[in-house]
């Protein structure tokens, strides 16, 4: 099949994939719409930016089209679990587009969001619900919804899914649907976790990978900077000064990274937002927008977030912090060279992360080349006695060998502090459930005897700690270096 006129769509569905300018389908595209039109189900390997989306959503349009049912109130015919909210959103928008020309509703629900606007657009029945698993159990609970007349599934970015640690929620939704319904199942990567979920999911499914599993994009040139945590934020900066870097994400562990790395290129003079887990619906959607028209040249996310975010013209992903899973390489790098074009991926890695390098270069199979720091960079001030000495590995992250535990047969899961922000912390040095962090007293404190309690209303006095604490807060010879720092004006 070389043009989209060859798989016999209706006519509505072609006109509107000419008006959007599409002739040639994608290999997973060719390879994925002739079952689903039969009717199979399908068990799709692809790219993060390979036309995932058109490749099941043409063929459920085609199908809706020509077997025309009246509404049943609060129940979809067809159901499309996504991990994020973004993804989420561009899914419904394709459908819109696609189906221009069918009299057909397409509607999208996730969290963050009113929730009783989506039951009053749930209430008369819809033909395609696109949705989160977290917001779509909401709305079954609250009987808004009813999933009793599927007729078609598809579980986009099912290794996400499980990362996120929906493997739960999945499969309870799966007992709300029909037995009789085509299924379609589709992922970046398959590990065996994934594909126990696939067999749970599928009957006798056509499989289709384009692509050998958990390899990067073709296009994209990779390149690593090993680099001390302490110099990340200048490095960035000085890359960012380099005029040919037009549109760059940059991945963060943490949502405290990714704001804390927005504030340094603040105070840089570089323009960037932060997209995460902590920001709104209209925040996050502010962010994007501004991406995507070129007034924020500089997107700062979590892998949670960055998730489904299609933006076109990406010229650079750079890694702020390697991820300790290293599926999560795949789809990061992914979002740059898309739709044939090139792309550039540049990831920092300290001492600690070596390990999650390592990782990396086994999983994609390939040696990532190693750039030197530029020239200029300013020196690192003197090591201190700290939780960053080499070879200890930061509060709050996990050793460079952790990858993630694995217990009760649930799969690897993402790092456990993943998108998640530092606890808030008492003074004294205490986080909010009153225990000395770690376990053991500030610095500075004393430990009372068994059976003795502090005099009242003395507090144990506390010692600032020597470096950066888990509260993101650095000592003054970081604090002396970085004022010495070049910034943009």
């Amino acid at each position: 099949m070389t043009l989209f006129t060859d798989f016999g769509l209706a006519q509505p569905i072609l006109k509107a994939l000419a008006a959007e300018g599409y002739e040639k389908p994608t290999p997973i595209q060719a390879q994925t719409i002739p079952y689903a039109m039969e009717g199979r189900d399908v068990c799709g390997i692809a790219q993060t930016g390979t036309g995932k989306t058109a490749a099941f959503a043409l063929p459920i349009l085609h199908r809706l089209s020509q077997n025309p049912k009246p509404r049943k109130p609060k129940s979809p015919r067809v159901l499309v679990l996504s991990p994020t909210r973004e993804l989420s959103g561009q899914i419904a928008d394709s459908f819109k587009a696609y189906g221009r020309n069918l009299r057909l509703t397409t509607e999208v629900v996730f969290g963050g969001v009113t929730i009783s606007r989506q039951e009053k657009a749930l209430a008369n029945g819809i033909d395609v619900l696109v949705a989160t698993p977290g917001r779509l159990l909401d709305l079954v609970d609250r009987r808004s919804l009813s999933l009793r007349d599927i007729e078609i599934l598809v579980l986009d970015e099912a290794d996400q899914m499980l990362d996120l640690g929906f493997i739960h929620a999945l499969k309870r939704i799966v007992t709300l649907l029909p037995k009789e319904r085509q299924s379609l199942f589709f992922s970046a990567t398959m590990p065996k976790t994934i594909s126990t979920l696939a067999d749970s999911f599928l009957r006798d499914p056509a499989h289709v990978a384009v692509t050998p599993v958990a390899t990067t994009a073709e296009r994209v040139d990779q390149s690593v900077i090993f680099v001390p945590t302490n110099r990340k934020q200048v490095l960035l900066e000085t890359l960012l000064r380099d005029p040919s870097i037009d549109r760059v994400l940059v991945f963060t562990r943490t949502k405290h990274g990714a704001d804390k790395v927005v504030r340094g290129l603040d105070k840089a003079g570089i323009v960037g937002a932060a997209i995460h887990g902590n920001k709104s619906q209209p925040q996050r959607e502010r962010a994007l927008a501004g991406f995507r028209d070129g007034s924020c040249r500089v997107l700062v996310a979590t892998d949670i977030a960055a998730r489904g975010i299609d933006v076109e013209g990406v010229t650079h992903v750079i890694n702020y912090d390697l991820p300790n899973v290293p599926e999560s390489y795949v789809h990061r790098i992914g979002r740059t060279a898309r739709a044939g074009a090139s792309g550039l991926a540049i990831s920092f890695c300290n001492d600690e992360e070596k390990a999650y390098l390592k990782d990396i270069e086994k999983l994609t199979r390939l040696k990532v080349p190693v750039m030197p720091l530029p020239e200029g960079l300013p020196a690192a001030p003197a090591p201190s006695e700290s939780s960053e000495r080499r070879g200890e590995p930061q509060r709050g992250r996990p050793a460079p060998h952790s990858r993630g535990h694995q217990g009760h047969g649930q799969p690897r899961q993402a790092d456990p502090n993943a998108d998640k922000g530092p606890k808030r912390r008492r003074r004294g040095g205490k986080p909010a459930g009153g225990q000395p962090q770690g376990g053991h007293p500030a610095a500075g404190q004393q430990r009372p005897a068994q059976g003795q309690k502090p005099a009242q209303g003395q507090r144990p006095q506390q010692g600032r700690p020597a470096a950066r604490s888990s509260d993101g807060r650095r000592d003054g010879a970081q604090v002396a270096w970085l004022e010495k720092s070049p910034r943009r004006r």
